[in-house]
Protein backbone atom coordinates (compact mmCIF):
# COMPACT_ATOMS: atom_id res chain seq x y z
CA UNK A 1 0.00 0.00 0.00
CA UNK A 2 1.13 3.49 -1.03
CA UNK A 3 1.62 6.51 1.41
CA UNK A 4 -1.64 7.94 -0.69
CA UNK A 5 -3.55 5.37 -0.11
CA UNK A 6 -2.81 4.52 3.55
CA UNK A 7 -3.42 8.69 3.96
CA UNK A 8 -6.74 8.46 2.12
CA UNK A 9 -8.15 5.35 4.54
CA UNK A 10 -6.43 6.95 7.37
CA UNK A 11 -9.16 9.94 7.01
CA UNK A 12 -11.98 7.33 6.05
CA UNK A 13 -11.42 6.22 9.92
CA UNK A 14 -11.41 9.39 11.32
CA UNK A 15 -14.56 10.07 9.49
CA UNK A 16 -16.31 7.02 10.36
CA UNK A 17 -14.74 7.64 14.18
CA UNK A 18 -16.38 11.12 14.31
CA UNK A 19 -19.61 9.66 12.83
CA UNK A 20 -19.42 6.55 15.59
CA UNK A 21 -18.43 8.95 18.52
CA UNK A 22 -21.37 11.21 18.06
CA UNK A 23 -24.02 8.15 17.20
CA UNK A 24 -22.27 5.85 20.46
CA UNK A 25 -22.44 9.35 22.34
CA UNK A 26 -25.72 10.15 21.97
CA UNK A 27 -27.07 6.77 22.63
CA UNK A 28 -25.07 6.47 26.05
CA UNK A 29 -26.38 9.63 27.09
CA UNK A 30 -29.79 8.72 26.54
CA UNK A 31 -29.17 5.49 28.51
CA UNK A 32 -27.64 7.56 31.48
CA UNK A 33 -30.05 10.55 31.86
CA UNK A 34 -32.43 7.01 31.73
CA UNK A 35 -31.01 5.66 34.75
CA UNK A 36 -30.74 8.53 36.37
CA UNK A 37 -33.82 10.39 35.53
CA UNK A 38 -36.44 10.72 38.30
CA UNK A 39 -39.91 12.11 38.70
CA UNK A 40 -39.55 15.59 38.90
CA UNK A 41 -36.50 15.91 37.17
CA UNK A 42 -37.51 16.82 33.78
CA UNK A 43 -35.35 19.56 33.49
CA UNK A 44 -32.26 18.74 34.96
CA UNK A 45 -32.52 15.31 32.90
CA UNK A 46 -32.79 17.77 29.55
CA UNK A 47 -29.81 19.74 30.53
CA UNK A 48 -28.16 16.68 31.36
CA UNK A 49 -28.74 14.95 27.80
CA UNK A 50 -27.95 17.59 26.34
CA UNK A 51 -24.85 18.62 27.42
CA UNK A 52 -23.77 14.66 27.22
CA UNK A 53 -25.19 15.24 23.40
CA UNK A 54 -23.37 18.28 23.19
CA UNK A 55 -20.18 16.84 23.72
CA UNK A 56 -20.34 14.24 21.65
CA UNK A 57 -20.99 16.40 18.99
CA UNK A 58 -18.10 18.43 19.78
CA UNK A 59 -15.99 15.36 19.95
CA UNK A 60 -17.31 13.97 16.66
CA UNK A 61 -16.94 17.25 14.97
CA UNK A 62 -13.15 17.83 16.06
CA UNK A 63 -12.48 14.03 14.14
CA UNK A 64 -14.56 15.49 11.31
CA UNK A 65 -12.01 18.43 10.88
CA UNK A 66 -9.01 16.06 11.13
CA UNK A 67 -10.17 13.79 8.63
CA UNK A 68 -10.49 16.61 6.30
CA UNK A 69 -6.85 17.62 7.37
CA UNK A 70 -5.62 14.56 6.63
CA UNK A 71 -7.49 14.30 3.29
CA UNK A 72 -5.60 17.17 2.03
CA UNK A 73 -2.57 15.34 2.34
CA UNK A 74 -3.93 12.92 0.56
CA UNK A 75 -5.42 14.25 -2.55
CA UNK A 76 -4.17 16.32 -5.58
CA UNK A 77 -5.31 19.89 -4.85
CA UNK A 78 -7.75 21.85 -6.81
CA UNK A 79 -8.85 25.34 -6.80
CA UNK A 80 -12.40 24.08 -6.62
CA UNK A 81 -11.51 21.00 -4.06
CA UNK A 82 -9.79 23.41 -1.70
CA UNK A 83 -12.19 26.23 -1.78
CA UNK A 84 -15.27 23.28 -1.00
CA UNK A 85 -12.32 21.99 1.94
CA UNK A 86 -12.41 25.75 3.58
CA UNK A 87 -15.67 25.91 3.52
CA UNK A 88 -16.27 22.37 5.21
CA UNK A 89 -13.50 22.96 7.91
CA UNK A 90 -15.01 25.97 8.45
CA UNK A 91 -18.43 25.47 8.73
CA UNK A 92 -17.52 22.23 11.19
CA UNK A 93 -15.36 24.59 13.16
CA UNK A 94 -17.52 27.47 13.65
CA UNK A 95 -19.96 24.46 14.72
CA UNK A 96 -17.47 23.92 17.30
CA UNK A 97 -17.17 26.48 18.54
CA UNK A 98 -20.24 27.29 19.16
CA UNK A 99 -21.11 24.44 20.81
CA UNK A 100 -18.12 24.91 23.27
CA UNK A 101 -19.54 28.61 24.15
CA UNK A 102 -23.00 26.92 24.80
CA UNK A 103 -21.36 23.91 26.89
CA UNK A 104 -18.60 25.67 28.99
CA UNK A 105 -20.20 28.81 29.18
CA UNK A 106 -17.49 31.29 28.29
CA UNK A 107 -15.01 31.50 25.24
CA UNK A 108 -12.51 29.21 24.62
CA UNK A 109 -9.87 31.08 25.10
CA UNK A 110 -10.85 31.44 28.77
CA UNK A 111 -10.71 27.63 29.89
CA UNK A 112 -6.89 27.84 30.51
CA UNK A 113 -7.29 31.02 32.10
CA UNK A 114 -9.94 30.58 34.45
CA UNK A 115 -8.35 26.50 35.34
CA UNK A 116 -5.38 28.71 36.56
CA UNK A 117 -6.65 30.82 38.20
CA UNK A 118 -8.86 28.11 40.30
CA UNK A 119 -5.15 25.69 40.26
CA UNK A 120 -2.91 28.58 41.89
CA UNK A 121 -5.80 29.58 44.39
CA UNK A 122 -5.93 32.63 43.94
CA UNK A 123 -9.79 32.41 43.76
CA UNK A 124 -11.85 30.76 46.16
CA UNK A 125 -14.45 27.96 44.56
CA UNK A 126 -17.76 29.79 43.32
CA UNK A 127 -19.60 27.97 46.22
CA UNK A 128 -17.82 29.89 48.99
CA UNK A 129 -18.17 33.22 47.42
CA UNK A 130 -21.94 33.17 47.44
CA UNK A 131 -21.88 32.54 51.66
CA UNK A 132 -21.99 35.64 53.93
CA UNK A 133 -18.44 37.00 55.16
CA UNK A 134 -16.43 34.41 52.19
CA UNK A 135 -13.24 36.20 51.03
CA UNK A 136 -13.31 35.89 46.71
CA UNK A 137 -9.11 35.36 47.29
CA UNK A 138 -7.82 32.45 49.15
CA UNK A 139 -6.11 33.38 52.09
CA UNK A 140 -2.46 34.14 51.87
CA UNK A 141 0.26 31.51 53.12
Amino acid sequence: MDFTAWVSRSALLFEGGGVAVMVVGTIISLGLVAVQYRPGGGEHAFRSFREKVGRSILLGLELLVAADIIRTVSEKPTREGVIVLGLIVLIRTFLSFTLAVELEGHWPWRSAELRGVHQQGRLMPPDSRSRPGAETRAPEE
